[in-house]
């Protein structure tokens, strides 16, 4: 009989998300099958002491944080240094994916179409003049760091933007200001670390009350109507296919990712990269992959092993 594997579920964490990140934690621990792992669980806000002394009876580990200090690379280093494989991007692919600017930079280098930016840092005036001349209206305004749509604004006249500059700076000291794209959201996950496998697309519809895809539409119960596959044609679902797929390389993201992209016309613009996308049985990624023929349990089961695959080398 195979041995039963001993898997770290990391939860909590200090960040933003860190309820978010809890309650997927919750999910993911009643869906690992416990005839095949030793399940022990970590919240890093208080636990990272009884992890290190523990790392050596740890076979992988299951990051399920969203934010600072979980999404960002911190959490990946420190399980790098204790030789405990986890799934998902290493300490890179984590770092400039959830850095907006860093991504952008990336992607633009790699070619990938996206919206039209400016940076903006909190005691700078330039930005604001520069961005209604250059971009234009309506505009999105978020900090440089973070998730869950924590800290952004959508501004549709050059009077909200200092307001929305405000909202963005509590979370970062620098904030992007980029071209609206009004469309369609649409989002592609991708599993794998050197073969990709493209999940169906899912398309993000916020129901009126929201302006748009919010940290409420994201969480509460019936407030964002999710269809997978999404309502587009077999070459524009090839395409976003793709170009997550592109996105994923770009960033040097391992495991698993979902990117999200606006659809407008038949051009697709993609917006960020999550590299350790929401884990509840009903988040976007595993629906995407339930619509695959995957389901939540396997899902976790192929993410696991994938991050057994080639960790000789911490990346």
């Amino acid at each position: 009989m195979t041995k039963k594997l001993t898997i770290a579920l990391l939860s909590g964490g200090v960040s933003s998300e860190r309820e978010v990140s809890l309650n997927s934690g919750r999910q993911v621990y009643e869906a690992l099958d416990k005839d095949k792992y030793n399940v022990l669980r970590y919240d890093p806000q208080s636990d990272l002491p009884r992890l290190i002394a523990e790392a050596p009876g740890i076979d992988a580990a299951l990051i399920i944080l969203h934010g600072a200090y979980g999404e960002d690379g911190t959490v990946q280093g420190l399980l790098d240094l204790l030789g405990i494989p986890y799934q998902g991007s290493g300490v890179l692919g984590s770092a400039v994916a959830m850095n907006k600017l860093a991504a952008k930079r990336l992607y633009q280098q790699a070619g990938l179409p996206i919206p039209d930016f400016i940076i903006a840092r909190r005691g700078s005036r330039h930005a604001h003049e520069d961005a209604v001349q250059r971009l234009g209206m309506p505009l999105v305004v978020k900090p440089v760091v973070g998730g869950s749509s924590v800290g952004v604004t959508i501004v549709r006249s050059p009077q909200e933007l200092d307001c929305a500059l405000e909202t963005a700076y509590v979370h970062d000291p620098c904030a992007l200001i980029e071209t609206c794209i009004q469309g369609t959201e649409i989002t592609g996950g991708v599993i794998g670390n050197d073969d990709l496998e493209a999940l169906p697309i899912i398309e993000i519809i916020p129901d009126s009350s929201h302006p748009f895809f919010t940290y409420e539409a994201k969480y509460k119960a019936g407030a964002t109507q999710e269809i997978c596959p999404a309502r587009i044609d077999a070459e524009l679902t090839a395409k976003a296919q793709r170009l997550a797929m592109e996105a994923h390389r770009a960033l040097f993201c391992r495991g698993y990712s979902r990117t999200d992209m606006m659809l407008r016309g038949r051009d697709i613009f993609i917006l960020e990269t999550n590299t350790i996308p929401g884990m509840t049985a009903t988040s976007l990624l595993p629906q995407a992959a339930q619509k695959a023929g995957m389901d939540f349990g396997r899902l976790l089961d192929r993410l696991i092993a994938l991050s057994l695959e080639g960790r000789s080398v911490p990346g």
